[in-house]
């Protein structure tokens, strides 16, 4: 006999209520989704790039390379369903971010071929 209790049971802590958290995020607009995912992604990728009080404790160039082509990617691809309300601001904090990572670089890019620059273009200082 295999034993089938969680290790929520087996501990008494309550498990997550995924019924609930089904009805939360069944409720939330596919917008309002995009739009906070891309504001993670930007806000991970500033982190990363230094642009906070702890810069240098946390600057990771590679790390922030991938959040913003992902954030790059993520606009790209959702800018025409979230309107340009929501994407013009998204797509000027991209912008922001990739400069910052052109300066913050020791060998900078080709233009073109920076973070997100394969879906954004070339972006110049």
């Amino acid at each position: 006999m295999s034993d089938a209790t969680s290790p929520h049971e087996s501990t008494g802590t309550p498990g997550p209520d995924f019924d609930a958290m089904t009805r939360d995020i069944a409720e939330v607009p596919a917008v309002e989704v995009i739009v906070t995912v891309a504001v993670n992604l930007m806000s991970a990728a500033a982190v990363k790039l230094g642009l906070t009080e702890d810069a240098e404790d946390h600057k990771d160039l590679d790390e922030a390379r991938k959040l913003v082509h992902a954030l790059a990617g993520l606009l790209d691809a959702g800018a025409t369903e979230i309107s340009s309300f929501h994407a013009a601001p998204l797509r000027d904090g991209l912008k922001s971010l990739q400069l910052a990572f052109r300066e913050a670089s020791i060998v900078p890019d080709e233009p073109g071929q920076g973070p997100g620059e394969k879906y954004t273009g070339p972006v110049y200082g």
